[in-house]
């Protein structure tokens, strides 16, 4: 076992599995850990979750899900970039940018065209310095009684070389995530 100094942050790894109890070791027990509750919509669960632990905590964390999507009446597929957390006490370490960097490494392996997510409008120059790009125009996700706009701001980057979002209405065909 090698020792890292305190300074040292390790690289994020691939997680088997992220459960309620490894996100309460993030950001604690709160009944609404991202501040998205009032929001009112009913989220999908990511299916591959990239973390950084320290000292044996798990301290960062960000999942992916493949999305279908419709972008001008055209059907492809996204990839959904979700639960981004960073624990307090250890944020403004560059942990947000090598999680996220890590769920876009293999989201690049997997197919779509762009990387998508959702967030709270304070988190939006955040994810610019991380090369994410605003969606202007009205989103709409699917819900249990139907498609509603997305109160949250909607975020792409390509995940291809040269990729640009296309024109037209932008419709999750799904829950987001």
């Amino acid at each position: 076992m090698t020792d890292h100094p305190p300074s040292a942050t390790p690289a994020p790894t691939r997680l088997a599995r992220y459960t309620k109890t490894e996100q309460s070791e993030i950001l604690g027990d709160g009944d609404d850990p991202f501040g998205v509750a009032d929001a009112g919509l009913t989220w999908l669960p990511k299916e591959d979750h990239f973390g950084i632990r320290l000292e044996g905590r798990l301290v960062a964390h960000a999942g992916l899900l493949r999305l279908p999507v419709s972008i001008g009446g055209t059907a492809t597929e996204v990839m959904g970039v979700g639960g981004v957390a960073v624990a307090p006490d250890v944020r403004g370490r560059g942990l947000a940018r090598l999680v996220v960097a890590a769920a876009l490494d293999h989201a690049r392996t997997t197919g779509p065209r762009y990387g998508l997510l959702f967030c709270r409008p304070p988190l939006v120059p955040l994810y610019r310095r991380l090369g994410w790009r605003a969606l202007e125009g009205d989103v709409r996700v699917e819900q249990p009684a139907g498609p509603v706009v997305m109160p949250l701001r909607t975020m792409w980057t390509p995940l291809r070389e040269g990729a640009e979002w296309p024109a037209g209405e932008v419709r999750l065909l799904s829950f987001p995530m």
